[in-house]
């Protein structure tokens, strides 16, 4: 080996070495500012799903600030009004619950001597065991831990508020700029890839804003549908388990389960029947959106296998919370469409090697 292979083979190495010390500091970068980056992050999919309806909007010869104005007034209005309708009944439908919860674990714990047929239980300790003593002594042990648990209360309200003021802001000022996030893009990426950047971008931000839409009609079917079925099955709390349902559609394959839950608790309470029959309703309902209206609305639209919306759903929320969980489709829906690319770059690069090889025999 001459002296110019070994100088360019020790230049090589330094350049290497100094693009994974450059990796590195981004990533620990990144990892330390997570809270901002989640924010902005959360900023920019919200700020794209919205975009749909502000654009329809402006056909109208709207001015696009106007229009973006009006998505945000329509959406905290339907919001700030459903809460006022609903408040009252919810909040006296949950003073309900905390006052006949204990009785009614109680009385399910005593019926039909079902702790008597499990090992080492008795009758005796059922009879003497009590929901209300449990929750009485456990008030005086959480007494003097009430000044530090208020803090942490209030500091995490303080810093939830503070990021939801923060991403309605930024979200305004993405969907307000007709071009904000592309000429970010051109100030971050390197020219050369520049217009693939600005390419997978409006595929994405379409994609992002079809399923947020797609999700948002998933809750209006979802949510009066679980109303009436719970309503004919006379279990109470309908309102509030249906507006769970709904809500928790915007959370892919967990929400509905999750929904569900409560839902059959306090229908066995009732009785086995009304339980059996709400979980039975649920189930029709969980085939009736996976098979009919899920494949129709919302993977026809971002075209993530089911499998990785579950692993992206599972990353994001150890990852990053509920942000997190917000993110995890759109994410998945920006890797699917670069691995999508790769996959077609690779399929090009084997048919021109195939055509060299033919013209070359």
């Amino acid at each position: 080996m001459n002296g110019n292979d070994k100088s360019n083979l020790v230049s090589l190495s330094f350049f290497t070495l100094w693009k994974v010390v450059l990796v590195v500091a981004v990533v620990y970068f990144v990892y330390y500012l997570r809270d901002i980056f989640l924010v902005l992050l959360t900023s920019i999919v919200l700020g794209s799903a919205i975009r749909p309806f502000s654009t329809w909007f402006e056909k109208f010869k709207i001015p696009r600030i106007l229009a973006v104005l009006l998505v945000y007034i329509i959406g905290f209005s339907v919001i700030l009004g459903t809460l006022y309708f609903i408040i009252p009944p919810i909040f006296g439908d949950m003073l309900d619950i905390a006052q006949t919860l204990p009785a009614k674990m109680n009385s399910f714990m005593k019926s039909s001597g079902a702790w008597s047929s499990v090992s080492g239980f008795s009758t005796s300790f059922v009879d003497d065991f009590s929901i209300n003593d449990l929750m009485n002594s456990n008030v005086s042990s959480f007494l003097p831990a009430i000044p530090k648990n208020v803090m942490e209360l209030i500091t995490f309200l303080f810093n939830g508020v503070f990021s939801f003021v923060l991403i309605i802001i930024i979200s305004f000022y993405i969907a307000v700029q007709k071009n904000g996030v592309e000429e970010f893009l051109r100030l971050i990426v390197p020219l050369r890839s520049e217009a693939y950047a600005l390419d997978l971008w409006q595929r994405v931000e379409k994609k992002i804003g079809g399923w947020l839409q797609g999700q948002i009609l998933l809750g209006v079917i979802i949510g009066p549908l679980v109303f009436l079925g719970l309503s004919l099955l006379g279990v109470k709390y309908a309102l509030i388990l249906a507006i769970l349902a709904a809500v928790f559609e915007l959370i892919p394959f967990f929400g509905p389960v999750l929904s569900a839950v409560p839902a059959v608790i306090f229908a066995f309470s009732i009785g086995a029947p009304v339980g059996l029959m709400t979980l039975g309703f649920y189930v029709v309902v969980q085939q009736f959106e996976n098979h009919l209206i899920y494949p129709l609305v919302v993977r026809k639209i971002i075209g993530v296998p089911p499998l990785i919306v579950i692993i992206s759903l599972v990353v994001g929320a150890k990852l990053a919370g509920f942000l997190g969980i917000i993110l995890a489709v759109p994410m998945a829906t920006l890797f699917m469409e670069m691995a999508n690319d790769m996959e077609t770059r690779k399929g090009l690069f084997r048919l021109q090697s195939t055509r060299t090889e033919n013209h070359e025999n």
